[in-house]
């Protein structure tokens, strides 16, 4: 009988923050969203909307996958919110770290 291999445990937390992050990235309008505010930089809630043309209630549902994967920020601004890339996440995605999960030679 064939022994399995033993799961590392430590990795888990890294799979799951990895598997978070590109779940977000994996929706059509989530990257248009990121799109625009690499464009545009920090941007209004209310030019969002109209920028990229959805109810605000549904454009809130994609921000906040967005804000809990850390790939964008948010500041508030009197009642509005501003919300901006979050360029040292973005550019961790294609990190040495996450190679080197991938590529034994690392």
């Amino acid at each position: 009988m064939k022994e399995l291999p033993v799961m590392d445990n430590s990795l888990d937390k890294t799979f799951d923050t990895y598997a978070a992050k590109f779940k977000a990235l994996s929706d059509q309008k989530r990257l248009h969203i990121m799109h625009l505010l690499t464009k545009n930089g920090s941007t209004c809630v209310c030019d969002l909307v109209e920028l990229i043309g959805m109810p605000q209630s549904k454009l809130s549902y994609h921000l906040k996958i967005l804000l809990d994967a850390n790939l964008i920020e948010k500041e508030t601004k009197g009642t509005w919110g501003f919300y901006k890339l979050n360029e040292k996440e973005v550019n961790h995605l294609l990190s040495s770290e996450l190679c080197c999960l991938f590529v034994p030679s690392c």
